[in-house]
């Protein structure tokens, strides 16, 4: 189960496990993440997956790739699609409750609280431009988009 947070004015912050302690300020409205997003860069992804424990077939694979992001925000309900040309993966979710993160879709498994520590992920927009800080033991993975 994922515990999801709104952070600062312009950040939503996704905190899945204990132990992952986010320390900024929280405010009543995440920024608006609607929109369909273009993958710009992809910085220490390899690593992400290797702390998560993804096998190296699908890491090789999932390293080539650079997936677009098409964002459906409306208050507190968040749909995520993630689009690849090898697989697509949907998170849907509402700010401020647990969910559990499936990924049978991506490399078969179902996300357990606890899993890794200090799993966790946050996004913000920045201009045009919306970033993606993944974190899993200690290892962070910085992901840009591009609105289109």
């Amino acid at each position: 189960m994922h515990s999801v947070a709104s952070k600062q004015r312009y950040r939503i912050s996704f905190a899945h496990f204990t132990g992952s302690k986010d320390t900024r300020n929280t405010a009543n409205m995440p920024v608006d993440l609607n929109g369909y997003w273009k993958m710009i860069s992809n910085d220490n992804f390899e690593e992400y997956l290797k702390a998560l424990d993804v096998n190296v077939a699908i890491r090789k694979i999932a390293t080539l790739l650079k997936p677009d992001k098409d964002i459906s925000h409306d208050g507190d309900h968040v749909v995520i699609k993630t689009l690849s040309t090898f697989k697509n993966y949907n998170m849907d979710f509402h700010v401020g409750k647990e969910f559990e993160e499936d990924l049978s879709g991506v490399d078969d498994r179902k996300c357990m609280k606890g899993e890794k520590e200090g799993r966790g992920w946050t996004h913000w927009v920045e201009g045009d431009e919306l970033h993606l800080e993944l974190r899993a033991c200690g290892v962070v993975c910085k992901q840009v988009f591009k609105k289109t």
